[in-house]
């Protein structure tokens, strides 16, 4: 197997994460979506939120590493991803995110062996409560 699985259980540091306007602007925009509650702060105040909202995969570009686990990045593949929210990501927000391995297993596929790494980020406001869980798993061939 190319992960060891007694990484399973293990956790990053936590770490803090700074949701700004621009970073959700620009987000928005690379994923083509023109909803005016990622770019119009006066259309998200209107809306009842306290500044612009995060698009739900905005999680995707928080970079939460898990120091158990090292990746050849030309072996990965991407297989999988969701998120869950207590409630949306607005501008402003800092979160403490913490990133565990959940599960670490090996299927035999058309090209062979390969290794299916299951990770998942939580995120929290600094009062501790939480805020979102992103589940991510990735292949390794």
């Amino acid at each position: 197997m190319l992960i060891d699985p007694s990484v399973v259980g293990s956790t990053s540091e936590p770490q803090l994460v700074e949701v700004e306007k621009g970073a959700i602007r620009a987000f928005a925009r690379a994923i083509g979506d023109d909803n005016p509650l990622y770019s119009d702060e006066a259309f998200a105040r209107e809306q009842g939120y306290a500044s612009l909202v995060a698009p739900p995969t905005f999680p995707t570009t928080f970079r939460i590493p898990n120091p158990n686990i090292r990746l050849e990045l030309s072996r990965v593949l991407h297989g999988e991803q969701e998120y869950a929210y207590e409630r949306p990501i607005v501008a402003g927000d800092v979160l403490r995110c913490v990133n565990r391995v959940v599960d670490v297993y090996e299927r035999t596929g058309k090209l062979g062996k390969m290794t299916f790494l299951v990770t998942e980020v939580r995120g929290e406001d600094l009062e501790g409560n939480p805020v979102f869980r992103g589940r991510s798993t990735i292949i390794l061939r």
